[in-house]
């Protein structure tokens, strides 16, 4: 008998995440990770003496299906308040294992065999193979960065982009890898396609909070009239530096959050009860915490990006999120991200990610020179990380 590949067609050629082979790497040679975007330090104790109280207090079960009222509540509060959207917390807000399900959620939900999505690439790492378990295909559109100024797209290769069966775009503002945050202008060139050719957004917001040098992060929500065509999605992981509890949530009109709500319903129904409660409160911190948030990330960012810049790795200034994205290739001859990842442990003791595993293959070549820091770390460990840098240097 012949054996059958036990993978699924959808995931063949999406190999072991290059994540997993940098940690370990990391780990294996003492290197500081700077690859991985999470925090080495804890979030606001509001947060988690909020969590640690309902713990205690026994509220350890099944949440109901769409999520804790009070959280849907204090999303419905959130999105007002910073964003001046309105959205009804028993009908169109649904909360999820952090923003991946929300993002899987809607995909599947929406999606038909065949069904195209336009991405801006590079992209976070999960959505190409969350787009083919849904049976679509991705479609870049790549940010491309001209001397080092921000990665923006070029709006016609958007237009050509789109085809007879494209359905959905999948925007992702402040940007990871590229730390770029879409302006409004560019944010209308895209509402212009979805509207002219009937399509849907899922906007990927999770670091709407992470923004630098007065850059102002727009939902495309509140452009026009695409409140009623986007899917919003944001969690607190990054917001409130808590991202092992995977505390997400998708916004929109009723009918595109119960097509996410029927597809998400599948993988873990409902989970994170206590976690929900905590984050509620999270939500409804003052203003000054999301200021100081950004600030001291800013901070961060600023240590990093002046050691890149005097190790010759040229950084592209972002203007949110986490990364710091390089073009390595004035240090580093021939440029190759992967193989200078896989020496930079030894060279200054450092791991970072490459570039180009976050475009879709037949796009690799656009980034094979880009490495990619994260800056989320406790103050010591950057400057550890840039006192290396500049020894190598």
């Amino acid at each position: 008998m012949t054996e059958k590949p036990a993978l699924t067609h959808r995931l063949q050629g999406f190999g072991a995440s290059i994540f997993g082979e940098m940690t370990a790497l990391a780990v294996a040679t003492g290197a500081i990770n700077l690859g991985q975007g999470f925090p080495n330090y804890d979030g606001p104790p509001e947060v988690l003496s909020a969590a640690q109280k309902q713990i205690a207090q026994g509220n350890n079960q099944y949440p109901p299906g769409i999520g804790v009222p009070d959280l849907r509540l204090a999303v419905s509060e959130h999105q007002s308040r910073f964003w001046g959207l309105t959205y009804d917390p028993d009908s169109e807000i649904l909360i999820t294992v952090g923003a991946s399900e929300a993002i899987a959620g809607a995909l599947l939900g929406i999606l038909n065999a065949g069904d195209e999505v336009i991405v801006f690439e590079p992209l976070f790492d999960t959505y190409a193979g969350l787009i083919a378990l849904a049976d679509g295909l991705a479609i870049p559109v790549t940010l491309r960065s001209n001397y080092g100024e921000r990665f923006q797209f070029d709006p016609d290769e958007l237009r050509k982009a789109v085809t007879p069966r494209t359905r959905a775009i999948l925007l992702n503002s402040p940007h990871n890898p590229t730390g770029t945050v879409f302006t409004r202008d560019e944010l209308q060139t895209i509402a212009d396609v979805v509207i002219a050719h009937d399509l849907i957004v899922i906007s990927d917001e999770v670091y709407e909070h992470l923004t630098f040098d007065h850059a102002q992060h727009i939902p495309i929500a509140t452009i026009g009239d695409m409140r009623d065509r986007t899917i919003t999605i944001s969690s607190g992981g990054k917001t409130f530096n808590t991202t092992g509890w995977k505390i997400g949530w998708a916004c929109g009109p009723r009918h595109l959050v119960h097509a996410t709500q029927m597809a998400k319903q599948l993988f873990t129904f409902a989970g994170g009860t206590p976690f929900q409660a905590a984050i509620a409160t999270g939500l409804r911190l003052p203003d000054s915490y999301f200021v100081t948030l950004a600030q001291d990330l800013q901070t961060k960012r600023d240590v990093l990006l002046t050691a890149l810049t005097e190790a010759d790795l040229n950084p592209v200034t972002p203007q949110g999120t986490y990364f710091i994205t390089t073009d390595i290739r004035q240090r580093f001859p021939g440029g190759d991200g992967l193989d200078f990842c896989r020496q930079l442990p030894d060279l200054c003791g450092i791991v970072a990610i490459p570039a180009s595993v976050l475009y879709t293959p037949e796009n690799q070549h656009e980034g094979e020179h880009y490495v990619r820091f994260a800056f989320c770390k406790q103050m010591e460990t950057l400057e550890e990380a840039a006192h290396r840098l500049r020894d190598w240097s």
